[in-house]
């Protein structure tokens, strides 16, 4: 089976694109037009451009409540 990429899968500080039909589960944008989706399974190609490859998204909903206890 293949493994399920989330949104916040980062290698070396480099993000890891992924392609229409993987498993995945969070918010992604198109590669190509940054159009946004949210998926909980498989994502798709993208609606807006015909797109396959998919960037993670790097908001988060906890970010900016982070950041302001940090500083």
């Amino acid at each position: 089976m293949s493994e399920l990429i989330d949104e916040t899968t980062v290698t070396d500080g480099y993000v890891e694109f992924v392609t229409t039909g993987m498993s995945a589960k969070g918010e992604f944008h198109c590669c190509e037009c940054g159009y946004g989706v949210i998926v909980y399974r498989t994502l798709p190609q993208c609606p807006m451009c015909g797109g396959t490859s998919w960037e993670p998204s790097a908001w988060s909903p906890f970010g900016r409540a982070t950041h302001e206890r940090v500083h």
